[in-house]
Parts: structure tokens; C-alpha cells; sequence
């Protein structure tokens, strides 16, 4: 069990890579790595050798073998795709492989068969929103949430901080199918939060769970994934403030909570409560299933832009107080 301070701010790609570490030491079957982006992804093993015959070692990997844990792929990232699929099919091993989410359209073709194959490949893919920042909208991915929650038999996780994340790979080496799984993963530090600490354990594995919750029944229903659940929470306080009872769902995997009986989703997302708000760095496409008629979405509906991260974040209204203005919205009109 890790143990995780709260309020630290920490990127989930950074905590990825100390699970996918701490996994690596119990785990000699699981072997990895990513498209010349090892340091940015945290797709390193540490202390492991390259893939590849001593012969071939060279300054910047000089510890070669055949049994190496490590792979380096280059930049190729649809070559990446393929191999590690048929890794799984030829062997009794586990594999990942990481790029940047944005550069995930170039492994889309292996990804769609990995699901089409139902072989159980690990993406981690990093950097996935506008708040990388600097780089520009040529590497903010927008669309890319939606457009791999459309493969079929495709999961998409989006945890919230350090807890989430470990939770997340729990979850998906203890999960029976067998369907490609991406990790999303921020660049920037995000924090640690009080409440996954105790909840998400439990609620990571079924995709979705109650994060904050009110006496008696919701006014609104706020839904978000990933970088994004802190606004949620802030947003929550903020509308209790003034008397509004809002409760905050994670929705690490809308895949994974799909997977889950009625009666849970009816506890998560009553039926009755009409109000909702859905909070994510991209297009709000996939979460229109979830806020009804009434629903209002905070997304980002065109390209990204360049410049600080953060900076990008409030330009494009992922903010706390845009969600709370989207809560009462939605709030007058299920009235």
C-alpha cells in the first residue's frame, strides 16, 4: 500500500511510473517501454536492461540483453502498437508501451485491433490536455478522449491523482477480460485529494464512484475525470456554501462503469436528479449519455492553444467557478 500525502501535487504520469516500478520488482513477466518518449512517459524500468543483444549496447543504453525488460521502439509508434499485441499473443508475458496521447492516432490501428483481437495491451499515454502548455495545439489532444471511448472493447481510464492511478492498475491487472486498456495521464502536477484516499480503493474498479456527497437526495450531479476532478470538488464546496448540495462522481472509466449492474449506476447516478454537470478537457461528446436532458458541459470544444498550461486551462473554462456557474444552470432548468 502506498502511502500518499494529501494536497501534494503530483503528476499521474509520474505516479504511473512508480506503480508501473513498484509492479516491475513482483512482476518478472511485465516488461515495457515507449516511443523515444521513456522520460516523459515514466514508462522507465529502473535498474533493467535494453531489449536487445549486447553486441548492439551503445552510450545512451549500455546495458544490453536479451532478457532486458526495457524496449525501445523509436519513434514508431504504430510499429509499437504491433509489436506489443503480438508479444501478448505469442507469449505468456505483460506489456506496455507509452507515447503521448496526442501521438496515441498513430497507434490507433494497432489499438483497434488489439480490441477487435481482445488482447489485453497496456497503453500509457501521457501528457493529455491542453495543459501540457508550451508545445502548442499540434500536441493538446481534444478529440482523442472521444474518439478511442468509440472503439469497441476499448478501455479508457482517466484516474484524478496518485490514489486513482494506483487503483487503476490494480484494477486492470485483476480485471478477468481481456480488452486493451489506455492509462491517460496528466504532464502537470495535480493533487492528491482527501477523498480518493479513502474511496477509491472501492470505487476505481467499478469506473465511476460517488467522490463527494451531500445529506439526502443531490441539487446537482458534477461528473469528471482526471485533472479535472479537483474543480469538481472545489466546485462542490463552493456551491455548499450557498446552499447548494452537489455531489462529485470520478468517472475514471466509463467503460468499466458500464460493466457494473443497474442498481449500482442507479446509487451513483440517480435517475431522479436531473441537474448534472460533466467537467473534462475535451470534447463533451461521450458524456451526453450521462447529462440527460438538463446537463450542461464544461469541455473544450476546439483546438488548444499555446502558451502556460495552466494559463490554457482557465482561457478555455476549465475552472472551478465555470462549473459552478454549469451546476446552476443546469440546476433552473430541470426546475
Amino acid at each position: 500500500e502506498a502511502g500518499y500525502e494529501v494536497g501534494a501535487k503530483v503528476a499521474t504520469r509520474k505516479a504511473s511510473g512508480a506503480v508501473l516500478n513498484a509492479l516491475a520488482a513482483v512482476m518478472p513477466e511485465l516488461w515495457g517501454g515507449s516511443a523515444d518518449l521513456g522520460g516523459s512517459n515514466n514508462t522507465d524500468i529502473k535498474g533493467a536492461a535494453s531489449f536487445s543483444p549486447e553486441e548492439f549496447a551503445t552510450t545512451q543504453h549500455p546495458n544490453c540483453s536479451i532478457y532486458g525488460r526495457q524496449l525501445h521502439f523509436g519513434v514508431r509508434e504504430f510499429a509499437m502498437g504491433a509489436i506489443t499485441n503480438g508479444i501478448l499473443l505469442g507469449s505468456d508475458t505483460r506489456v506496455f508501451n507509452g507515447t503521448f496521447f496526442q501521438f496515441a492516432d498513430y497507434e490507433r490501428a494497432a489499438c483497434r485491433l488489439a480490441a477487435l483481437m481482445e488482447v489485453p495491451n497496456l497503453y500509457v499515454w501521457t501528457h493529455d490536455s491542453v495543459a501540457l502548455g508550451e508545445d502548442g495545439p499540434t500536441h493538446q489532444p481534444i478529440e482523442h478522449l472521444a474518439s478511442f471511448r468509440a472503439i469497441p472493447q476499448f478501455e479508457v481510464v482517466r484516474p484524478a491523482d496518485q490514489w486513482e492511478t494506483a487503483e487503476a492498475y490494480r484494477a486492470f491487472f485483476e480485471k478477468e477480460n481481456t480488452y486493451p486498456t489506455a492509462m491517460i495521464l496528466t504532464r502537470q502536477g495535480v493533487p492528491t485529494l482527501a477523498e480518493t484516499a479513502e474511496k477509491a480503493k472501492d470505487g476505481v474498479k467499478k469506473g465511476a464512484y460517488v467522490l463527494v456527497d451531500t445529506e439526502g437526495t443531490p441539487d446537482v450531479i458534477i461528473m469528471a475525470s482526471g485533472s479535472e476532478v479537483q474543480w469538481a470538488v472545489a466546485a462542490a464546496k463552493t456551491l455548499a456554501d450557498e446552499g447548494i448540495k452537489a455531489r462529485v462522481v470520478s468517472m475514471v472509466s466509463m467503460e468499466w462503469f458500464e460493466e457494473q449492474d443497474a442498481e449500482y449506476k442507479e446509487s451513483v447516478l440517480p435517475a431522479s436528479v436531473k441537474a448534472r454537470v460533466s467537467v473534462e478537457a475535451g470534447l463533451a461528446m461521450p458524456w451526453y449519455k450521462y447529462l440527460g436532458a438538463y446537463g450542461k458541459p464544461v469541455s473544450i470544444e476546439q483546438f488548444g492553444l499555446q502558451g502556460d498550461g495552466a494559463q490554457n486551462m482557465i482561457d478555455l473554462g476549465i475552472t472551478a467557478e465555470h462549473v459552478v456557474e454549469a451546476a446552476k444552470a443546469s440546476i433552473d432548468e430541470a426546475k
